[in-house]
């Protein structure tokens, strides 16, 4: 696919508002969603509640770094459940844009293009786990993270704020523009869930019932 990406579509939902000029406080998290639980869910609502954001984008990894396919559900599949998951929140949109880009799905790929279809007037925060803000500078191009957004590192509660904080330094991240926000239900993985599918567990009050009926449905995990 060409480099220009200006004229592509990143969220159906956003993308006609902030066309009119509006300031807006973009929120991007992004993952490979494999499938979406109540954890994503809640995690995005309350970044979008503390840092008084505007909308946030579940931007689905096409071809996700580090994972084999064996691994994950088709692109596809996991876009459609976070369709699910999201279409009665207005605050929320799933996208298809890294799908549609194509390659492997690296942030600072991903938030160059969107630098490029996006007018100054829109401020991003990616929302990402504080464990991986951590390990943010073995990230492709990292360098370059710094200068296109501002991160919401996200904890659960029992872990120190103060102690990820005091890391920054270590971890040579302290060029970052990072908050921190703890989520009481950062415990919950879509590892824990794709494990109970496959013993036969329920993974009900764990994911949104319209993610399950969708797994059900197609077999997923089994």
């Amino acid at each position: 696919m060409a480099d220009d990406h200006r004229y592509m579509t990143v969220s159906t939902r956003f993308d006609p508002i902030i066309a009119t000029g509006k300031p807006f406080r973009l929120g991007i998290m992004g993952g490979t969603f494999n499938p979406i639980h109540h954890g994503h869910l809640v995690c995005a609502q309350q970044a979008l509640e503390q840092f008084s954001l505007d909308g946030v984008i579940f931007m689905v990894a096409g071809t996700p770094p580090f994972k084999g396919d064996d691994e994950i559900s088709s692109a596809a599949d996991r876009l459609a459940m976070v369709r699910c998951a999201v279409e009665k929140n207005e605050s929320f949109d799933a996208s298809d844009f890294e799908i549609e880009l194509g390659g492997i799905s690296y942030t600072a790929r991903t938030l160059t293009a969107l630098r490029n279809i996006y007018p100054d007037t829109v401020e991003f925060f990616f929302i990402t786990g504080a464990d991986a803000m951590l390990s943010i500078l073995k990230w492709k191009d990292s360098e370059r993270l710094a200068h296109l957004a501002h991160f919401i590192a996200a904890t659960r509660p029992g872990y120190s704020l103060a102690s990820f904080k005091n890391a920054e330094v270590t971890h040579g991240i302290s060029a970052f523009d990072v908050s921190y926000m703890e989520v009481p239900l950062l415990a919950i993985s879509s590892t824990q869930l794709r494990e109970r599918i496959a013993s036969g567990c329920t993974i009900r009050y764990l994911t949104p019932s319209s993610v399950i009926d969708y797994i059900e449905e197609r077999k997923l995990y089994q």
